[in-house]
C-alpha cells in the first residue's frame, strides 16, 4: 500500500485554527498536524489532540512567529522581544545558533509537558531549509529520534517520507494526480494549511481566505471520493515511518 500523509501545519495558532484543524481531522481526510508550541492556542490544541488521539501531531518549530518561549534571546528577537519576521532571514543575517536550539529545544519540552508524544518534526515557514538553522534541526531530530518533513536534503540516519508535496490542491484535485505523487515515492505527505478565521488570524497571518478554501477542499466529498477510489493509497500519520 501507498502512504499519503496530509499534514495541517499552525496547530495552536488560533482557537480558529485549532477547530479548523480538528474538524478536517473529523469530517475530512486529514491525518496529521504540526504544533507551535509557543502560540496562544497551544493550550486549546493539546487538549483537543488528546480527545482526538488519532490524530497524529508533530511540532511545528516556530522562529519567525509570535514571542519565544525562553526570555534570554538576544539575536533571535526584536527590540520588542518578539520573534524576528521571515524576511530577516531572506537576506544576509547573523544570529546565534545556540539561542535557535536552546528555544526549539523548549519548545519541543513545552509540547511533550502536555503529555503528548509528537509523531514528528517541521517548521513554520520552512526555516529549518536556512543555513546554520538545518543543522540545528537536524541535531534536534536525531535527539528526539523523531521524523521530519523533507522539504531538504537530509541526513541518510534521519526517518521521513519518500516525497513533499506543498499544493494540496492540486495533489488531491482527482485521482490521476494523486496517483502522480506516487510515481517515484511509497510515502507522501501533503502539508496543508485549513483554519477558520478568527482576529488572530486576520491581523497576525498573511495567509488568511485561503485557509477557508483549504478547510472546504478537505472536508469536501469529492476529496473522500478521490481517497476511496485510490484503493491503493492509505491515509496515515508520521508514526508509520
Amino acid at each position: 500500500m501507498k502512504k499519503l500523509i496530509i499534514n495541517a501545519d499552525d496547530f495552536g495558532y488560533s482557537r480558529a485554527i485549532n477547530y479548523g484543524i480538528i474538524d478536517c481531522f473529523q469530517h475530512g481526510v486529514l491525518s496529521s498536524a504540526t504544533f507551535m508550541a509557543n502560540m496562544p492556542g497551544a493550550d486549546q490544541a493539546a487538549d483537543l489532540a488528546k480527545q482526538n488521539p488519532g490524530l497524529g501531531v508533530g511540532v511545528h518549530l516556530v522562529l519567525t512567529c509570535g514571542e519565544p518561549i525562553l526570555q534570554n534571546h538576544k539575536t533571535i528577537v526584536d527590540v520588542s522581544g518578539k520573534f524576528r519576521r521571515l524576511a530577516f532571514y531572506e537576506s544576509a543575517f547573523n544570529i546565534d545558533l545556540d539561542e535557535v536550539y536552546s528555544e526549539w529545544k523548549a519548545q519541543i519540552d513545552r509540547f511533550l509537558s502536555y503529555g503528548l508524544k509528537p509523531t514528528h518534526l517541521d517548521s513554520h515557514h520552512h526555516i529549518n531549509t536556512y543555513k546554520g538553522i538545518r543543522d540545528i534541526f537536524c541535531q534536534l531530530a536525531k535527539e528526539y529520534n523523531l521524523p521530519v518533513r523533507k522539504n531538504m536534503e537530509l541526513p541518510s540516519h534521519l526517518r521521513h517520507p519518500d516525497q513533499f508535496e506543498y499544493y494540496v490542491e492540486q495533489i488531491l484535485s482527482d485521482e490521476d494526480s494523486l496517483r502522480e505523487a506516487f510515481s517515484k515515492a511509497d510515502t507522501v505527505e501533503v502539508m496543508c494549511h485549513p483554519g477558520y478565521l478568527d482576529k488572530a488570524v486576520v491581523e497576525g497571518s498573511s495567509y488568511t481566505y485561503p485557509r477557508l478554501d483549504e478547510l472546504e477542499l478537505l472536508t469536501s466529498n469529492r476529496v473522500d471520493q478521490v481517497l476511496r477510489n485510490c484503493e491503493d493509497v492509505e491515509l496515515v500519520t508520521f508514526k508509520s515511518l
